[in-house]
């Protein structure tokens, strides 16, 4: 399947190759050392998004981070570049990482894959992260809460990795392409379904009853 969408995704992978080169220049993709299935590291790709010396610029920056310690996040990060900006917010920065599927390193749904520094700084109790492979998509990825913090971080992980069906992995891709919807689009969407008394779709913060993601990985979409 992954294969499938990678050749479907061809025309997409090349614009944003295109809009890189344009507005930021050479190097097109970024590399960077995550903590994967089993706390295996391994070098995650993606589309660059930040200026070249962004990683040195972070000490700078550390006094404005956004998310519970010791992750780091900045929802108007000062190193994006113009493209970059855009890329981030729509996701199309995280396409490249379809191919990390296709190697076995990453899955479609699972916990997002830390940084080793960051990921070497969590509590114990925060390994269950690493019993299923790191995803594209995640409860936390797709969450408006989830920097308030890291018991609510820990909560929304914990819930991708115990819930595994066909069915909720195919709700968790709909949020997470709504979620990354343009604000007046959602507000277009919202009016039109509380006109026809529908509803939208919804995080819970509580874990449904559902078979576990490690027992049957063969029934959703985790590889």
């Amino acid at each position: 399947m992954s294969l499938v969408l990678v050749t479907a995704l061809l025309p997409v992978f090349c614009t944003v190759v295109l809009l890189v080169l344009a507005f930021s220049g050479q190097p097109i993709l970024f590399w960077q050392e995550r903590m994967g299935h089993g706390k295996k590291p391994f070098k995650m790709l993606k589309f660059r998004t930040m200026r070249h010396d962004a990683e040195k610029e972070k000490k700078k920056l550390l006094k404005y981070n956004e998310a519970p310690q010791p992750m780091f996040k900045m929802r108007n990060d000062p190193r994006f570049t113009k493209v970059g900006r855009f890329l981030s917010r729509t996701g199309l920065d995280e396409l490249p990482q379809f191919f990390h599927v296709l190697t076995g390193k990453m899955s479609f749904i699972g916990p997002r894959p830390l940084p080793i520094k960051e990921a070497q700084k969590l509590p114990k109790d925060w390994d269950f992260r690493y019993n299923i492979k790191p995803g594209i998509i995640s409860h936390w990825a797709v969450a408006t809460d989830r920097y308030t913090s890291l018991k609510r971080w820990r909560e929304l992980d914990q819930q991708t990795v115990d819930t595994g069906s066909l069915r909720s992995d195919m709700k968790l891709i709909g949020q997470c392409f709504y979620f990354l919807l343009p604000s007046k689009i959602k507000a277009l969407l919202k009016k039109s379904r509380v006109g026809a008394g529908g509803t939208l779709p919804r995080i819970s913060s509580q874990n449904t009853t559902v078979v576990s993601r490690k027992r049957a990985p063969l029934r959703s979409f985790v590889q």
